[in-house]
């Protein structure tokens, strides 16, 4: 009867292998030739996840070199299938002007047990091996993971949301047209917020607003690096770049606005406006940005900190091209270009449009 069904799928009469099957399936199940053919019907039929389960199973349990043939034949064409139709998504979902924009698409943090979970489908959506997708899973803040066309971005995401994996993804230009200004000094806390501040064009000028609108507060560190004599394995005097200090910054956000309030350590003028800290000119910078933060802690006791900068800096540190896009609105004095500056644009601008 196996030479039956295998004259009807070479005649694609797939009503009559069914049919010779369903009745082999009662007299011998575990026959791996029976078991093959009913991997070739749930293939014919569109159901791929059972003709793969069934073409693996015959791997790991069968010796039969010809079904072993067979059976990596039938994964391979699944494979090619899925790969094809990847494409034509892919195609479709650039397919739109404003979908072949430039973007970025994060990954979110999962518990140790959430990930267990989700690799699988990790991998299989992504195409990768069970364990390179556990390792690129993040476990705290966010894994910038692939940038690229925002269709594309956009296709991945929705499949690794509905797999429940979290994620998102933003487009470049939607950085951009956050608008930043450099804070000088609050010149008043109440009944409003009023700040003194440089906009992007370098003017000075004011801006005042109710504490309720800001929705979000990101703090970070960015490295200020300096040219130092160093002593080599051969004992010899050479220069290097290291990190000297760090410059410390805060972005308020006030998405109604459309815009990032941007203070940083070195920027502000404790001197100036409402004093916030006590004899601000007799203490060091860190003492009296402590202070500064203690009392934006006090004005905004339930908005949100987002602080994982640098975990989320070491993973894009490295995309030179992407960051030479974003510009960055930090003014710390830098003898050369460096792409934290950007990576915290970027960060503070996808806490902004998520």
């Amino acid at each position: 009867m196996i030479e039956q069904v295998a004259i009807a799928f070479e005649h694609k009469d797939y009503q009559t292998a069914a049919k010779l099957l369903k009745q082999l399936l009662k007299e011998s199940p575990e026959n791996p030739w029976v078991q093959y053919y009913l991997g070739r019907l749930h293939e014919v039929s569109q159901k791929r996840q059972h003709a793969e389960k069934i073409y693996r199973q015959l791997l790991r349990d069968t010796t039969n070199t010809k079904i072993v043939t067979l059976a990596r034949q039938g994964l391979r064409r699944l494979q090619e299938i899925e790969q094809e139709e990847r494409q034509r998504a892919i195609s479709q979902a650039t397919a739109q002007p404003n979908n072949t924009e430039a973007g970025v698409l994060v990954l979110e943090p999962l518990t140790t047990e959430m990930k267990t979970e989700a690799s699988p489908k990790f991998a299989q959506i992504m195409q990768l091996d069970p364990y390179t997708a556990r390792l690129i899973l993040p476990s705290r803040g966010w894994r910038l993971y692939r940038t690229g066309a925002v269709g594309e971005l956009k296709f991945y995401g929705k499949q690794l949301q509905q797999a429940g994996i979290p994620c998102f993804w933003a487009t470049i230009a939607q950085i951009q047209q956050i608008q930043v200004y450099q804070v000088k000094h609050f010149q008043e806390s109440t009944p409003q917020a009023t700040v003194v501040c440089r906009n992007q064009a370098n003017q000075l000028g004011s801006l005042s607003f109710d504490w309720s609108e800001v929705t979000a507060r990101v703090v970070g560190l960015l490295p200020i690096f300096e040219q130092v004599v160093d002593v080599d394995a051969h004992h010899q005097l050479e220069w290097k770049t290291k990190t000297q200090d760090y410059a410390q910054f805060c972005d308020l956000h006030l998405p109604g606005r459309r815009c990032i309030l941007r203070l940083y350590d070195n920027g502000y003028e404790f001197q100036q406006g409402l004093e916030i800290i006590p004899q601000a000119n007799q203490n060091t910078i860190r003492i009296n940005w402590n202070g500064l933060s203690s009392w934006i802690d006090q004005q905004l006791p339930q908005v949100k900190i987002w602080s994982d900068f640098t975990s989320f800096a070491d993973t894009i540190l490295d995309q030179t091209e992407m960051l030479g896009h974003i510009k960055s609105h930090i003014h710390v004095f830098r003898r050369k270009q460096t792409n934290w500056d950007s990576a915290f644009q970027l960060y503070s601008g996808l806490v902004f449009v998520k």
